[in-house]
């Protein structure tokens, strides 16, 4: 029992060390260096965090998956590194078979295994570093991103079928592994070089066995997954990654006969592919590249920890995420209303004007009419140093029964998300795209607000110009979507996208509302208002998100729900401001000015002023305090280990008196050692000593109606 409790106590103390000393990979992540080394037969992966084995005799095949944070194995057996079905007959990718039991896996079993007939065989690799998937220029606007590519090793495998029937198909394995961040991604490339196309009817990029996370005999409703988060970049038709989730299939492994559940239902095999499809034809010096997906190793169960480790994987992969420009959304397209907001954006330092729905504009409009009126009004904002752009639909609308997406029910239009839709790989899906393109060359606009961007709607129509019919149809018009997606970033233009399209150059989305609810009364939208940007901050970094501020009425509600006359609402104007900058969410300040006084005026730029002083420690990313609930105080804060200042603590009284009370506060992630300075709306800095749970206590006094603030050092 003695030398239990010794090695339980040394483990505590040695963590608690490490902890202190900002070892852990959220806090400094500098020393976790990827590498791919080769060891005998064996080629590692490895960065300190995560450790990825891969055997390449007999043939290719992962044979170890750790966890380094937790020291958790986190593979049972082995299965092939992927799969394609070509020509409508399925082939392993490398692996190998021969277990008896795939309930664990021993290193002594591994040797004797033995090559499946079936399989594409391991053939030679290479190592090469991370390149950049989509071009960005990091020097165009204000972010917080450490570099422009992620940085890291990658593995490419080659693999080829040994006999004539597939003969010149070159199967390639692409393996990434990050600096500083327990990741891993994995896609697949396929080559044709031999005398005829090919079909691809379908393919899995991934293939995990997992041990289970929980063991019972009947089928529960809902199984707990491992500890991986898990997303790849073909996600769209939601707000956050689970909801775009389109890849991530978690499956019952009929091979696992040792399983406890009777059913042999046990959702313990990781498989990346598509739901249908993609069914294309590789010609003759053709290629096929495959979505990446990305495995982000987790530790243990805590929420903030872990969506803290997702977070940090957007700031890698997805550096443009970080702009975050101060903009608002303007309902008129007159020249001189545009004209005096711009003056307005400079008088208060904005920094962009998105002319909004229902504004005027219309982006498919290319005659020299339309351009000239537009280039004008570019040419302005850019002569006062502000950038601009505007909004175009693409979904939730009908076109007519020859371009809508078509129901395979039906035979009929409809069947989409939001019930009709075009189908972008129509001939005027293809002309929508190239008519924006023009557009933006010509006026020199600086941001697209694509609303109803494509949300991965199957068409079953076989006489659209750009897909063969319903298999197909997806991946054609995402890869469309992707490769516009991907120009638009080339170009320097900011693209705010109500869905998930940040792995494929997207700045932000939607942080998660209700439409309607910004017809309430001012004050209900205040607190729902603080509530969306406490949940929708779980998931995404303050930049990667908007929420919304009526100036003017939207979605009814009348003078109760709207702040015009800006002047007779200065308290809920201000009240708005003070939460979203100080949360570093943007909102779409949706109206015909940003102010109407000279008071109102001075309202915003002392906002704008204060956001601009913190604004690096405010797109740092939060800790959540307390949810909003009208009741009591709610708030959260911001943490950088990396910044002069460590942390921002926003707290919010929505009572009618005032709230004082001695509060505990987590200061773990702002990377100090044994104290903090602590300063009330950052005058003189106190210091706090840390209690072992690394908190520290402070007494607030947070105004009735009204908030505070603390810096920490």
């Amino acid at each position: 029992m003695m030398r239990i409790l010794y090695i339980i106590l040394f483990f505590s103390v040695s963590n608690f060390s490490q902890s202190l000393n900002g070892k852990y990979w959220l806090i400094d992540n500098k020393n976790y260096v990827a590498t791919i080394r080769v060891e005998g037969d064996n080629l590692i992966l490895s960065n300190g965090l995560t450790f990825r084995q891969i055997t390449l005799q007999p043939n290719a095949a992962t044979t170890e998956y750790k966890n380094l944070i937790t020291g958790e194995t986190i593979l049972r057996s082995i299965k092939p590194e992927a799969e394609v079905t070509i020509n409508n007959k399925v082939y392993p990718v490398g692996g190998l078979v021969g277990l008896k039991e795939h309930g664990y896996l021993l290193n002594e079993w591994i040797s004797n295994l033995k090559v499946d007939s079936k399989a594409f065989r391991y053939d030679s690799y290479e190592i090469s570093s991370i390149k950049k998937s989509v071009k960005w220029n990091s020097k165009k606007r204000w972010n917080t991103a450490n570099s422009e590519v992620a940085k890291g090793k990658e593995l490419r495998l080659k693999f080829r079928y040994p006999s004539e029937e597939l003969k010149g198909i070159l199967v390639n394995v692409y393996y990434e592994i990050y600096d500083g961040i327990p990741l891993i991604s994995k896609r697949i490339i396929v080559e044709n070089s031999g005398p005829k196309s090919i079909v691809l009817n379908s393919f899995k990029s991934e293939i995990l066995a997992f041990p289970e996370s929980q063991n019972p005999t009947d089928t529960p409703s809902r199984w707990l997954r491992p500890n991986i988060h898990v997303e790849s970049d073909y996600a769209f038709g939601g707000f956050t990654s689970d909801q775009a989730n389109q890849t991530t299939f978690w499956e019952p492994d009929p091979e696992y006969t040792s399983q406890v559940n009777w059913k042999m239902e046990t959702e313990c095999l990781l498989e990346a592919k598509l739901a249908i499809g993609p069914n294309l034809t590789i010609e003759n010096g053709g290629r096929f590249e495959s979505f990446r997906t990305y495995e982000l190793l987790q530790n243990g169960k805590d929420r903030e920890r872990n969506a803290l480790g997702v977070r940090k994987m957007y700031r890698v992969l997805a550096p443009w995420s970080t702009e975050n420009p101060i903009f608002m959304h303007l309902t008129s397209t007159n020249p001189k209303v545009v004209k005096n907001a711009i003056d307005q954006c400079v008088a208060t330092g904005y920094e962009m004007v998105i002319l909004s729905f229902g504004s005027g504009l219309n982006m498919e409009d290319t005659t020299a009419t339309n351009i000239n009126k537009f280039k004008k009004l570019a040419d302005y904002a850019h002569k006062k140093g502000i950038e601009i752009g505007g909004y175009s639909l693409f979904s939730s609308r009908t076109i007519n029964k020859d371009v809508d997406v078509i129901d395979i029910e039906t035979g009929e239009p409809g069947g989409a998300k939001f019930n009709n839709a075009p189908c972008l790989a129509s001939q005027w899906g293809y002309d929508y795209l190239k008519k924006l393109k023009v557009f933006f060359e010509k006026t020199g606009f600086d941001i697209l607000e694509h609303d109803g961007p494509y949300p991965g709607d199957f068409c079953a129509s076989t006489s659209h110009e750009f897909h063969k019919g319903y298999e197909d149809s997806q991946w054609m018009q995402w890869t469309m979507t992707r490769d516009f997606y991907h120009w638009l970033k080339e170009n320097d233009i900011y693209l705010n996208a109500p869905d998930f399209y940040f792995l494929q150059g997207s700045n932000k989305c939607g942080i998660g509302y209700r439409e309607v609810n910004w017809s309430l009364p001012r004050e209900q939208q205040i607190i729902l208002g603080r509530q969306n940007i406490y949940d929708g901050t779980w998931d995404k970094t303050p930049s990667m998100a908007w929420t919304f501020v009526p100036l003017t009425e939207y979605h009814g509600g009348g003078a109760e729900a709207t702040l015009e006359p800006l002047s007779e609402h200065l308290d809920a104007y201000a009240a708005h401001m003070i939460q979203n900058y100080g949360s570093g969410v943007q909102a779409c300040y949706r109206g015909p000015r940003l102010y109407d006084t000279k008071e109102t005026k001075e309202l915003v730029r002392k906002q704008i002023n204060h956001y601009k002083k913190y604004r690096k420690i405010l797109n740092a990313d939060i800790i959540h305090l307390r949810r909003p609930n009208g009741r009591t105080w709610d708030g959260f804060m911001h943490v950088d280990s990396n910044s002069k200042h460590k942390g921002l603590i926003m707290l919010f009284n929505p009572t009618k008196t005032d709230i004082k009370e001695m509060i505990k506060v987590p200061v773990y992630y702002t990377g100090t050692s044994k104290e903090v300075l602590v300063s009330y709306k950052g005058g003189m800095g106190i210091p706090h000593q840390f209690n072992r749970n690394f908190e520290i206590d402070i007494n607030v006094n947070i105004p009735a109606k009204s908030y505070t603030w603390y810096l920490i050092h």
